[in-house]
């Protein structure tokens, strides 16, 4: 008669096996497999019920059973024998159940990013989990007890949270954050090449404030806002993040940032390139940064072309070839010329024969041309409608209207079409120290710092807000700020983007089963894709 057997292994283990008994002797008819908890002891013996009677594809929970504990079996390394000494009695276990499911995982793999930065330092649970339910389902401060929940965590309540909001300011988080990121970067790097931008967090609210206000807005919304700049490396870690008055303009806001980034690292006078968009290109931010000892490539308009390229225009006409590049000086203020179509030659810009100038590269591509040429044929369209009365007239490009009436401004679309393909770049560095390529190469490095913004405000979703104070929003800035460098670590690291990483752990659920009197978690089977991600991040299982 077949019968269940436990027997202590050599590791101390317990075996579960189905046996039988043949001609006086134990015959091994299944092994069923080894515990080390109770729980796993419970599933075990269960599994060994339903092999004895026969049905080997289905595990039942739903059968009561006697608490049976691994410490009650003998242990022959010590020569104890068995013996009720720990068990409950003789109680029943109640029916094996899974209490949950849970993305553990998820949890422990951006925990332990988090720590690699440093964040640690901070030694606040609270913070760490409001960081980690941010990157996985940016929502609500009250709706993210839900999402920590789902990630296995131990929420607090409320109240606790926002208390440490408040703990957020005045434990001074965020130069600590700020610290951490930025000796990260100076491992990596990515110190050499600043990057800038800002964008605009609008706010559900009636009323301006002293910082809420109503500004520009590039989605032209009317909300209250505020400007948010961000200054990362030259991959998009983020280094220092501040916050402005909604309606204070963008080209106030570079030079304090970069301002504050340096006293926070007490790195004045240290050599580094600043880039940033058109939107920058004000006389006081070059001539502000300069005077600080940083070097600055900024975008340039087209509509300084035709100054800036004088010399060209005069001996060349409108005709480039394809990645043509020209390296001139343009003016730092409109009132001066610096360029002239007395030579041929365009002039190479020195710092000590130009003080009235800044070096200027422009670039001529095909590819760029034909995507102007197709805005323009567009623009063009629409201007030609609203003259013909089609078109609602409202604030049209190429529409001239006087006294007479409304016409096509030709004059301006031909000087538009005579620019298109151009791209121009402005900067401080001197070509004896950095070629007209390089400089164009290094601007081109700005997509990392909007693919950040974007992580922030999509993936990370820092908007709208609903927070009242400055204090409130300060806060909010450092768990985004904390979060987007987790985020953007993982995403180094991994070379998978932060919104499929958790895409693909977050299926991957730990269930915690209650069987045999005890609770266990057991985790996920991980595919091989996932494995080899967490892999590259240097994630060990069962860390």
């Amino acid at each position: 008669m077949a019968f269940v057997r436990k027997v202590r292994t050599a590791s101390g283990a317990v075996a579960v096996q189905v046996v039988r008994k043949h001609r006086g002797r134990h015959e091994i008819l299944a092994h069923v497999g080894s515990a080390h908890t109770d729980v796993e002891l419970g599933i075990l013996l269960e599994r060994a019920r339903q092999l004895l009677h026969g049905d080997q594809g289905m595990l039942d929970l739903d059968v009561p059973t006697p608490v049976e504990q691994i410490a009650d079996v003998a242990d022959w390394r010590t020569g104890r024998l068995p013996g009720p000494t720990t068990s409950k009695g003789g109680e029943l276990a109640g029916a094996g159940r899974t209490v949950r499911t849970s993305a553990r995982l998820l949890y422990d793999v951006l925990a332990f990013v988090y720590n690699r930065l440093g964040f640690d330092v901070l030694d606040d649970a609270v913070f760490q989990d409001l960081v980690i339910a941010r990157i996985v389902e940016p929502t609500s401060k009250i709706d993210a007890l839900r999402v920590l929940e789902d990630l296995g965590s131990n929420p607090v309540s409320y109240k606790t949270i926002r208390r440490h909001l408040a703990q957020i300011i005045t434990g001074d988080y965020r130069d600590r954050i700020a610290r951490r990121c930025f000796e990260y970067a100076a491992e990596t790097g990515g110190l050499g090449l600043l990057l800038f931008d800002v964008t605009t967090l609008y706010f559900e609210a009636e009323k301006e404030d002293d910082l809420r206000k109503v500004g520009y807005s590039k989605e032209r919304r009317v909300d209250p806002q505020i400007v948010v700049g961000l200054l990362v490396d030259r991959t998009g870690f983020p280094l220092e993040i501040g916050c402005f008055e909604g309606n204070k303009a963008e080209t106030h806001t570079l030079v304090p940032i970069v301002r504050q980034f340096q006293a926070r690292h007490d790195i004045e006078g240290v050599e580094m390139v600043i880039a940033a968009d058109a939107g920058m290109l004000s006389a006081a931010n070059l001539t502000a940064l300069d005077e600080a000892g940083l070097k600055f490539i900024v975008g340039s308009r087209v509509t300084k072309a035709p100054a800036d390229l004088t010399s060209h225009f005069h001996w060349h006409g409108d005709v480039f070839t394809d990645g043509q590049i020209i390296d001139t000086v343009t003016p730092r203020h409109a009132r001066s010329v610096v360029n002239t179509v007395k030579r041929r030659a365009e002039p190479v810009w020195d710092p000590g024969r130009h003080p009235s100038s800044w070096r200027a590269i422009w670039q001529y591509t095909r590819k760029r041309a034909v995507r102007d040429n197709q805005t323009l044929n567009a623009q063009e369209a629409r201007a030609r409608a609203v003259v013909e009365g089609t078109t609602k007239a409202k604030a049209t490009r190429f529409v001239k209207t006087t006294t007479a009436g409304q016409r096509l401004d030709d004059a301006a679309l031909a000087r538009a079409r005579s620019l298109v393909g151009l791209k121009g770049y402005v900067t401080n560095i001197p070509v004896t120290r950095m070629e007209p390529g390089e400089v164009i190469g290094k601007y081109h490095d700005l997509w990392h710092v909007e693919q950040s913004f974007r992580m922030s405000k999509t993936d990370l979703r820092a908007r709208p807000m609903f927070h009242r104070t400055r204090d409130a929003i300060e806060a909010h800035l450092t768990i985004v700020f904390a979060a987007l460098a987790v985020a953007r670590c993982a995403q180094d690291q991994t070379g998978v983007a932060i919104a499929r990483l958790v895409k693909q752990l977050r299926p991957l659920r730990t269930s915690t089963i209650a069987i045999n009197g005890a609770v266990q978690d057991f985790p996920p089977q991980i595919p091989a894709a996932e494995l080899e991600t967490l892999t590259r991040l240097g994630f060990e299982l069962g860390h």
